[in-house]
Order: structure tokens, then sequence, then C-alpha cells
């Protein structure tokens, strides 16, 4: 017990397997266990990292599908402006064609009417012809 005081003194120790070490028995468990500590902690981050990695290329994929979509968006919502104004020039060339029909039929109405009356005026000189006979 003396020798091994003046040894510990000396800054020499003896293990669990009685070989000679500098380091003292606990400290030496203490820097192993923190090793052991410290090796877990790097495969921790390192699947942290992976993690992290994967996380940021799922984003991405999503943001490239968004962006993907709202460009399909803008083109749906570009075709129907333009479907629409497509519509409406063909309304207002419907509107003019029904405009311009509706003054033909009345004119087609007053030529009618106008030939009537010379029908009848026709009709009635004739009457007149035959009974002066």
């Amino acid at each position: 017990a003396m020798a091994q005081a003046a040894l510990s003194a000396a800054g020499l120790h003896f293990d669990e397997l009685n070989k000679l070490r500098v380091l003292d028995p606990e400290a030496a468990q203490q820097t192993a266990q923190l090793r052991e500590e410290c090796g877990a902690f790097l495969d921790k981050i390192a699947e942290f990292q992976k993690i992290v990695g994967s996380l940021i290329k799922v984003v991405d994929q999503l943001a490239k599908a968004a962006e993907s979509e709202k460009m399909k968006a803008i083109g749906a919502r570009n075709l129907l402006k333009s479907i629409a104004k497509q519509r409406e020039a063909q309304e207002q060339q419907l509107q003019a064609l029904i405009a311009e029909k509706k003054m033909q039929l009345e004119r087609y109405q007053i030529e009618y009417e106008t030939l009537c009356k010379i029908e009848a005026d026709q009709n009635e000189f004739i009457d007149q012809f035959i009974f002066q006979k």
C-alpha cells in the first residue's frame, strides 16, 4: 500500500490488469467514456445531416412541383381570358349581324306592304276595267 502511495505521488498507477499506467484509472475510464460519447455524438450528427439533406431534397422537389403547378395555373388562366375575349368578340359580331338582319326585315316588311298596296290597286283597276266592258 505504501509502495502504491509512493507510485501515485509520482503519477504512476496500476490498472485492473496490474499494468503500470501514467493516468489514474478513474481519469482513464472517464476519458474512454468521453471518447465513446463523442463517437456516439458524431454518429448522431452525421445521421442528423443525412436527415436534413434528404429533407432539403424533398422541400426542393416540392418547390419545383409547386412552381410547375403555378405555371400551369397561369397558363390556364390566360387561356380562359383569351377564350372569354374571343367569345365577347363573337357575341359583338352576332349582335351586329342581328341588328343588320332586323333592319333588312323592316325593309322587306315595308316593301311587302307596298307591293300588297300595289297589288290591291291593280286588282281594283282590273275589276273596274272588266266592269266597264
